[in-house]
């Protein structure tokens, strides 16, 4: 377990639930990049899929979390895209 890894996963997971926020409320799309949004899930599922295989300690908690919440962002991308009927 590094002390910079915790960091650097508290540091990205800070802004997630700003942009949660932001596109449940805007209900729009707007500033969103579906592309980005699918890397950094698709990184913080090879992190977890690390800690799982090679170095299992309590960090798996900091990517499992910061993971379900690009996972919501994700959810929401689509439901904005479905609410603008495109």
């Amino acid at each position: 377990m590094s002390i910079f890894e915790i960091i650097m996963l508290i540091c990205f997971g800070a802004a997630w639930p700003f942009s949660i926020y932001k596109s449940y409320k805007s209900r729009t799309n707007a500033g969103k990049s579906l592309l980005f949004l699918y890397v950094i899930f698709t990184g913080y599922v090879a992190g977890t899929l690390h800690k799982i295989i090679y170095s299992f300690d309590p960090v798996i908690i900091l990517y499992i979390t910061n993971g379900l919440m690009v996972f919501t962002d994700l959810l929401l991308y689509y439901r904005n895209k479905r609410l603008a009927g495109t």
